[in-house]
């Protein structure tokens, strides 16, 4: 009999999660056409796909928490070595009707330091970006901390950040400690360290909290964000894969395997979410599930056989989390 902790692992099949719909001033009322969503009250800006409130809605676990179902079965869930760990990744679509502030994130060492458990990096997936869209992506080249507080002051922060387009299928790095806004124009699908610690710079006259001197504390003169240039690799597009995560976009017609779909990833918790298309995802061992547009479905490390068949062609962004620094 064997007796490791690889093999008294439980087995988990992939299960889809419900969204979170959260309020944002920036944000719309109505969310057609990505969801049946309208509100007449406070605009929704965020929709959170793996959000630790995130329901389970099908399988054995559904109606759990995605925290309560991690904290439960973190070891199926996320594998062996990191049982007892937080669910890695927050995956969210962002809805931009205004500008959000410009912000700046902590790395894993300042958000520490503040007693949070780990920083923010992100990366952002452009679903649809109108003509000109853009996003402001870092400071202009020899911007000072002092001069940041300055122009904060004198509300002229704007002139100081770096604009980079964006069209539909980018992919935009945001490393810790860069200086960043989402403008209006776009949808974003946003794949980040499992953080919500944001801080607020300049807000162009919003009443809403600053945090200025944590914000200028966390900048970064020299970061990596920028444009990631997209890479075949087999079936499949290497989107980024960077320390905290690896994004790749698969296009189906008709089935493929967990093994075709996994490749070298098998036995990683992986989150596949459908920019478009719909597909099933069915395997030995669970009821079958059909996976919509903007619907998300989380592959356990312990997962065995599955596959998904998509109805006509479809669009999958799969994301892995990681530990390990790899190159872009």
């Amino acid at each position: 009999m064997e007796s490791s902790a690889a093999a008294r692992v439980q087995v988990l099949p992939p299960f889809r999660l419900a969204p979170l719909f959260d309020k944002r001033i920036w944000g719309f009322q109505d969310l057609a056409p990505w969801f049946d969503y309208k509100t007449s009250g406070d605009p929704i800006g965020e929709v959170w796909l793996t959000g630790d409130n995130c329901l389970v809605d099908t399988g054995s676990l559904a109606g759990r928490s995605l925290k309560q179902a991690t904290a439960d079965h973190g070891a199926a869930i996320l594998g062996a070595q990191h049982a007892g760990e937080d669910f890695p990744l927050l995956i969210k679509m962002l809805f931009p009707k205004d500008k959000l502030s410009v912000q700046v994130h902590p790395d894993d060492a300042m958000a520490q330091k503040y007693g949070e458990p780990r920083g923010k990096t992100e990366c952002w997936y452009t679903l649809q970006a109108d003509p000109g869209a853009s996003v402001a992506l870092g400071l202009k080249p020899g911007v000072s901390k002092e001069q940041v507080r300055s122009a904060i002051a004198d509300a002229t922060l704007e002139d100081l950040l770096v604009y980079v387009p964006v069209t539909k299928g980018d992919l935009i790095f945001v490393d810790a400690g860069t200086v960043h806004a989402i403008l209006p124009g776009s949808v974003l699908l946003e794949t980040q360290q499992n953080s919500d610690t944001t801080y607020r710079l300049y807000d162009y006259g919003r009443p809403r909290e600053l945090h200025l001197e944590k914000g200028l504390e966390a900048i970064r003169s020299d970061t990596r964000a920028g444009r990631v240039a997209p890479r075949q690799e087999g079936n499949h597009t290497l989107l980024i894969n960077e320390r905290y995560f690896r994004v790749d976009r698969f296009v189906v017609e008709g089935a493929i395997s967990s093994d075709a779909l996994a490749q070298d990833h098998k036995k990683q918790l992986q989150i596949l979410f459908v920019a478009d298309g719909a597909a099933t995802v069915s395997g030995e061992g669970f009821d079958s599930f059909p996976l919509s547009r903007c619907q998300v479905a989380v592959i356990p490390a312990s997962a065995g056989a599955w596959e998904l068949e998509s109805k006509g062609k479809l669009e999958l962004i799969r994301m892995i989390p990681q530990n390990e620094v790899s190159a872009r």
